[in-house]
């Protein structure tokens, strides 16, 4: 196993023919789903396969610490279900920060749905963003209103505590939904534990329920298997197998498989195994809406770029507020793969996975501050040696 310092790194790949067979990080976003659901639950059960991302690893802190400060740091996800699941804690206290970047992206909805509806969320800045403080209190719930085009983990995180409001939640979802995957994907675990919801156009209900137990196994990380998509694609020839997938996925960026598919991508799932091999098909779209899975615009938008295509994007609106501006971050970068080939990575793990495997058309790139991929996948370069990639630390 090959540990990354917090350092640059040179990366290329000698044949540009890729063999491997690769088991994928298991699904942060069910996983974090199910750490709340099992913090709400009366019953303890079993999460199988949890993720190892750091983003997991500090929610699963926060829920077992016994202190009043917690630290969420960059974990996006973890901080706005977080929110919503300390707000209910009766009679217990909490300051709520993270790290410098966290404390620049939106909450103020989410905080301002909640003290509607009873809750205690103070900004100790008074600048609507972390850190809070925050006094749980029994909430009642009922109805309310909000955004459907800021964060789809606003719509979650409320969704998670829903059932345990004494009169559960009729949420209004006002305009464009972002991220519907990600809402469908939270409903179809909360019934997996016992809960009931109904989705009529625009509104969801959930009355007041309990939560029951159930042991449950995480399936693989389809937003990670979205690069080894991108590897396909730029690859000379390949023949890749990820495990851990599931065809029927309750995760939107199950969508890869579509979208690749018309970059010459083959998928053929066999026995629990995903393969992936290249065809003479290559058709890309002019368009490409991502209105349900903003997470494939990273290796999308690279995969188009070695391939010389400038394609149309919409649906991307809630990347600005990610752990960068990645639609800028992306195009900056970009600019670079054809003279200085050095990559900034922003501390924003998708833009290192994105990148590296452009080193299959453009030779040589150097990746700062590689480390970034522990936040979702840590084993990614270790994957990547896997698959034939040749990576060692920059010398002076």
């Amino acid at each position: 196993m090959f540990y990354y310092q917090k350092m640059n790194y040179k990366i290329l790949h000698p044949t540009n023919i890729v063999n491997c067979e690769i088991n994928l990080p298991s699904s942060k976003s069910i996983s974090n789903r199910l750490l709340i659901i099992k913090a709400l639950a009366k019953d303890d059960f079993k999460i199988h396969n949890i993720s190892k991302s750091d983003d997991t690893k500090v929610l699963q802190h926060a829920l077992n610490s016994k202190k009043s400060i917690i630290d969420i740091r960059n974990a996006g996800t973890s901080l706005r279900f977080l929110i919503s699941y300390l707000a209910i804690q009766e009679q217990q206290e909490f300051i709520l920060t993270g790290s410098k970047r966290i404390q620049e992206r939106p909450i103020k909805e989410l905080v301002e749905i909640l003290k509607k509806m009873g809750g205690n969320i103070t900004s100790l800045n008074n600048d609507e963003r972390l850190p809070l403080k925050i006094k749980g209190k029994k909430i009642k719930g009922g109805k309310a209103e909000i955004n459907g085009n800021i964060s789809s983990q606003f719509i979650t995180s409320i969704l998670l505590i829903a059932p345990i409001l004494e009169n559960g939640i009729q949420l209004k979802i006002k305009g464009d939904l972002v991220s519907k995957s990600y809402i469908e994907m939270t409903l179809k675990l909360m019934e997996k534990f016992g809960i009931k919801s109904n989705w009529n156009k625009n509104t969801i209900r959930i009355e007041n329920q309990k939560y029951s137990a159930g042991n449950y196994h995480v399936e693989a990380d389809w937003s990670a298997a979205s690069f080894w998509f991108e590897i396909a694609v730029l690859s000379q020839e390949c023949n890749i197998i990820l495990l851990g997938l599931k065809k029927n996925s309750i995760q939107g960026d199950k969508k890869c498989v579509e979208i690749f598919k018309s970059l010459g991508v083959k998928t053929k799932f066999q026995n629990g195994k995903t393969i992936l091999s290249k065809t003479t098909e290559f058709h890309p779209y002019q368009k490409y809406n991502l209105i349900e899975n903003p997470d494939l615009y990273q290796p999308l938008k690279c995969t188009l770029k070695a391939n010389n295509i400038d394609a149309k994007f919409i649906g991307i609106q809630t990347l600005k507020n990610k752990e960068t501006d990645r639609i800028l971050a992306v195009k900056r970068e970009l600019e670079k793969i054809d003279t200085t080939k050095i990559i900034d990575t922003y501390n924003d793990h998708r833009m290192a996975m994105s990148f590296a495997p452009l080193a299959l058309k453009f030779g040589e790139l150097q990746i700062n501050d590689i480390q970034v991929v522990n936040k979702s996948y840590p084993d990614f370069w270790n994957d990547m040696i896997k698959a034939g990639f040749i990576i060692s630390p920059l010398t002076d």
